[in-house]
């Protein structure tokens, strides 16, 4: 290296949401939950009762959990709008305190987006109605699936693995656990159809997965694709002469 020249150590590229051998089975789980969501849309737009699934699958629920009224409105509850607004700002704060910028943009967009997809496009779109409410996708399956797919994809890869990876899939399968109970109150408690929260999970679900694929593609400005070229020209960028 000439004499008088230094250099600078620079920025290292920020760690990808999902790892590169999960881009390609989160894209197809994407184009799942699409496909579930419009089949749906399709079948049960401006309809106000149950179809033979819902109808016995509904009544299975009720009929098992009825005398759980309490736990389910305590479930049910974690779908609203206040937990979720918590929850997500939970998410953020935790992901800007650990400088994992785009795991705060992720958390930050893809849940609220979920929420806003749901109650003003698809429900007035679809037009599906229980008890004269709209109820075509579930809002509360929608949020809670939305924080735990995100949950999910910031425990998959890490910017510092503390946690062993062992202790890392227990907390994913915990948050999926939870996202099911509300579901499942939903039902129970009859405000929704077992079908709306399917597509509910599965708009939360898909938001989220585009959103990640969608920030791992973007790229700050000045930010180099990774590899030997971009690794000299970010080294000569970053020299300095005295």
């Amino acid at each position: 290296m000439p004499k008088g020249i230094q250099l600078q150590p620079h920025e290292p590229v920020p760690r990808p949401l999902l790892p590169p051998g999960a881009r390609r089975p989160a894209a197809l789980a994407l184009a799942g939950c699409v496909a579930v969501t419009a089949a749906l849309a399709v079948a049960f737009a401006r309809q106000s009762r149950a179809d033979r699934l819902d109808a016995a699958v509904d009544a299975r629920i009720r009929g098992g959990l009825d005398q759980y009224h309490g736990l389910l409105n305590l479930l049910a509850g974690l779908g609203g709008l206040l937990p979720v607004a918590v929850l997500t700002a939970a998410l953020v704060l935790g992901c800007l305190v650990a400088r994992r910028w785009r795991g705060a943009a992720l958390a930050g967009l893809s849940v609220p987006a979920a929420v806003a997809l749901t109650e003003y496009a698809l429900k007035p779109l679809v037009g599906r109605s229980i008890s004269g409410d709209p109820s075509f996708p579930s809002g509360h399956a929608t949020a809670i699936f939305a924080l735990a797919a995100t949950s999910a994809v910031l425990l998959a890869n890490p910017t510092r693995p503390r946690l062993p990876r062992a202790m890392r899939r227990p907390l994913m399968g915990a948050a999926v656990v939870v996202a099911a109970a509300v579901a499942t109150a939903m039902v129970a408690l009859g405000y929704h159809y077992f079908t709306d929260t399917v597509a509910g999970a599965a708009v939360g679900i898909g938001m989220v997965l585009l959103t990640a694929l969608l920030i791992d593609r973007a790229r700050p400005p000045g930010e180099a694709a990774p590899g030997p070229a971009a690794t000299d020209t970010a080294a000569i960028g970053t020299s300095r002469l005295p």
